[in-house]
């Protein structure tokens, strides 16, 4: 590989925000490299282990009928779709982020999903309903939570149609290539460093550098700095290789630091999960997302969270957090016979770590938990139980009364055997700590001026996402700002003008 390589514009990253970006400047005619730090089996970023659940304004069944081709006219006739409209979306958004989402950045993504989705259909994305999004009820299925719709084979189905898009729109992609550092020129972005076998540096020249390489969620050291000690032994749900390169490259060359960087997405998932990902078993196949139908205790055998404030899509990211803090960052998620058959499917893999027993003392034995304050828990729970009509597709007000905390929605008693319990722990996803970037995707400087050649998406947006997320949406803005990115990117360049 000789050193006087130059490209129009080079994507640092293989995920989905990446390789929108990749594609999306490729569409526009420019000469395009991506650049991957693992090797080609371990391609993909974080997207590769996502279950596939993408949010966007679909406004209604209609507009879902645009984006998933496999719907006939009898499973539409069939289907309750509530309305998600982009006002729904954008107040999501907010409600999660306690109003601080960027009002630049969360309009983008808002206003921009459907028209993105549609995109993604036409380079080869297919798109499927989402099996974890509904309950059936006398052959109609009532969907919930903004989040209907996912790709088609989970994440891998989404890079690997990208992948073959890029490919086939002339896109060059490197493994085993970490980019290392930025060079500009007379105050653009000229060349970009890459590691080769035998620690060579090769300089890549270039007009335009499109980040989309993730935060440092897989960086121990960055975890600790910014989120904390307790953060020290999360398990990684994804890449390996998210280890904050592209914001060190970034801040070197002038970016201005934004976001909250004590802030992150987490998630629940299985105590004995690998501890970084296992690019054998994608898919997200460990978290474990039921817990609004069930209860949820920590080693002292008492419960700590409202397991029912709200769908997961609004808290999963938060109760991962909370059971970090727990004793050996441990809980366990408890069902009864009741709700077992509606768990989501992860629950019945062969790689979930799965307690069962036939009376509740037996079950606290087998969990290692305080026996005597876990019967108290559940006996005040059951006691607590409030009458009311249970319904798992809407917040249905079926709540407990004089507990600390309560549960707010979907409160039924725990009393039917047998018992299933599954031990828990912290996930971390991605961080939410990364550059400034305005609507073009451009990555800003100290006085918020554009660094001239220099975008970024993904998981290198700062501002876009504080304390939380609704569900889903990290995808879409992957989506989003890397087609954004890419269309800025090539029209920077001179390849074309922006349509």
């Amino acid at each position: 590989m000789a050193n006087d390589k130059e490209f129009d514009i080079v994507v640092v990253g293989t995920g989905n925000a990446a390789l929108s970006a990749a594609v999306s400047a490729s569409e526009e005619g420019a000469k395009v490299l991506m650049l991957e730090k693992g090797p080609e089996n371990k391609r993909g970023g974080n997207s590769f282990f996502t279950d596939g659940a993408i949010r966007f304004a679909y406004n209604d069944l209609d507009g879902i009928s645009k984006v998933v081709d496999s719907l006939s006219t009898d499973e539409l006739a069939c289907i309750d779709m509530p309305k998600y409209a982009e006002e729904d979306f954008h107040k999501d958004l907010m409600d999660v982020t306690q109003g601080k989402s960027k009002p630049e950045l969360a309009n983008l993504l808002v206003s921009k999903s459907y028209e993105t989705i549609l995109w993604m259909k036409e380079q080869g994305v297919n798109f499927v309903m989402n099996e974890n999004q509904f309950f059936e009820k006398d052959g109609r299925k009532t969907f919930w939570g903004g989040l209907p719709v996912k790709t088609e084979n989970k994440g891998i189905g989404l890079v690997e149609a990208l992948f073959k898009k890029a490919q086939e729109n002339g896109v060059e992609i490197w493994y085993e290539s970490p980019a290392v550092k930025l060079e500009q020129e007379e105050g653009h972005i000229s060349a970009v460093h890459v590691k080769k076998e035998n620690d060579e540096t090769l300089t890549v020249k270039t007009k335009s550098v499109i980040l989309a390489n993730g935060g440092f969620e897989a960086n121990k050291k960055e975890r600790m700095k910014y989120l904390g000690d307790q953060w020290e032994n999360a398990v990684v749900r994804g890449s390996e290789y998210n280890t904050g390169d592209g914001i060190t490259m970034a801040l070197e060359v002038g970016a201005q630091r934004a976001g909250q960087y004590d802030g992150c997405h987490a998630h629940t998932t299985d105590y004995n999960a690998p501890r970084v990902g296992d690019y054998s078993k994608p898919g997200d196949i460990y978290k474990k997302s039921s817990y609004p139908l069930g209860l949820i205790v920590n080693q002292e055998g008492e419960r700590f969270v409202d397991e029912g404030a709200d769908f997961r899509n609004y808290t999963y990211a938060k109760y991962g957090k909370e059971t970090l803090k727990q004793t050996n960052q441990k809980a366990f998620q408890l069902y009864d016979s009741q709700v077992q058959p509606m768990l989501r499917v992860e629950y019945n893999l062969e790689e979930a770590t799965k307690i069962e027993a036939n009376t509740l003392e037996e079950l606290a034995v087998k969990m290692g938990v305080d026996k005597t304050a876990f019967l108290k828990t559940i006996e005040e729970y059951n006691a607590a139980v409030q009458e009311g009509d249970y319904n798992p597709s809407i917040k249905d007000g079926k709540s407990t009364k004089g507990l600390t905390p309560e549960k707010t929605n979907w409160a039924l008693k725990f009393d039917q055997a047998p018992f299933f319990a599954y031990p828990v722990t912290c996930g971390i996803t991605f961080t939410f700590g990364a550059v400034k970037v305005n609507d073009k995707a451009e990555v800003l400087d100290e006085q918020d001026q554009p660094i001239k050649g220099l975008y970024a998406a993904g998981e290198m947006v700062g501002e876009l996402f504080y304390h939380n997320y609704p569900g889903g949406s990290g995808l879409m803005s992957g989506s989003v700002f890397g087609r954004t990115a890419g269309r800025s990117s090539a029209n920077f360049v001179g390849q074309k003008s922006l349509i």
